[in-house]
Parts: C-alpha cells; sequence; structure tokens
C-alpha cells in the first residue's frame, strides 16, 4: 500500500470533521477560543491538515489545484455560515486563515518532500 491510500482516507475524515463543524448551528467550545485568534488558529490548523493529507493523498494533482480548491471550500463554508438558518457568521478573516493553512501546508510538504528526496541512503555495513 502506498501512502496516497492511507492519506485520502484521513483526508475525506478530515474534510468530514471540518464540514461537520464549520456547519452545525452550535460549535463546540474549546481552549483555544479563550486565545486571542484562537478562532484563527482552528481556521488555520484545520485547513492545512487538510492541505497536507490531501497533498500527499493525492500526489499527481498540483499544488496550486489543492489550494484552488481548498480555498474555494473555505469561500463556500463561510457564504453557508453566513445564511440566516444557520445563525453563524460569515467572515472573510477566517477564510484568509483557511487559505493561509493551505499555503503553508504545501510549502511545508514541498520542503519536506525535498528533504526526504536529497537524503542518500546511507551504506549497508558487512
Amino acid at each position: 500500500m502506498t501512502i496516497d491510500k492511507p492519506s485520502r482516507g484521513a483526508f475525506l475524515l478530515l474534510l468530514a470533521a471540518v464540514l461537520y463543524l464549520t456547519l452545525i448551528p452550535t460549535p463546540p467550545h474549546v481552549a483555544l477560543d479563550n486565545l486571542p485568534y484562537g478562532d484563527k488558529i482552528e481556521h488555520f490548523t484545520a485547513f492545512g491538515a487538510l492541505a497536507f493529507a490531501a497533498r500527499l493523498g493525492f500526489p499527481r494533482m498540483p499544488s496550486w489545484l489543492v489550494l484552488e480548491r481548498l480555498s474555494f471550500l473555505g469561500a463556500m463554508i463561510e457564504v453557508v455560515q453566513g445564511s440566516p438558518g444557520l445563525q453563524r457568521d460569515c467572515d472573510w478573516t477566517d477564510w484568509a486563515a483557511d487559505t493561509l493553512g493551505v499555503m503553508v501546508a504545501l510549502v511545508a510538504v514541498r520542503v519536506l518532500y525535498s528533504a526526504f528526496r536529497s537524503r542518500k541512503p546511507s551504506p549497508t555495513l558487512h
């Protein structure tokens, strides 16, 4: 089994969790909510994790496409949150935190991939 199959599963689980937590009327209160910009940290982290799993799970998909699609998902979540029936707030800074989280995760994956690729196997001892 290659890394893409478990990562695709992780991506789908993370996606389901993010959609659930962002689209329920009353999300659970977590400790980060008490910090300044805690909500933005949550958005950044959630979308960073999504991007990381997406990049590993779909290695042939270009990074710019992962960025575009996850950023669009973040924007659409904010639009839905702004609908009257959901009783949530539409906040463009949440979308910005989502997009920034995706960008940072994509850079991190690229750096990690380059670091592992440049490693030379150690010589075997006989």
